[in-house]
């Protein structure tokens, strides 16, 4: 397609709300994925250091009782 001004570009010949809407659900969805992702690893990584605390106290309790 050749563009005589930027707002034939815009509007795609009459196609431009789906062209431009297609690109604006796109960048939503990946950027809801890159939240839902950083949002889990935060999670991930918090029940990791519990779990770590929590055998550490276990191996300490273990050594006392020996």
């Amino acid at each position: 397609m050749n563009w005589q001004s930027m707002s034939d570009f815009w509007s795609m010949g009459g196609a431009g709300f789906f062209v431009w809407g297609s690109y604006g659900v796109t960048f939503a969805l990946i950027a809801l994925e890159l939240v839902v992702v950083l949002r889990r690893r935060k999670q991930v990584v918090h029940r990791l250091q519990r779990l770590r605390q929590a055998m550490k106290a276990s191996a300490r309790r273990k050594e006392i009782q020996e």
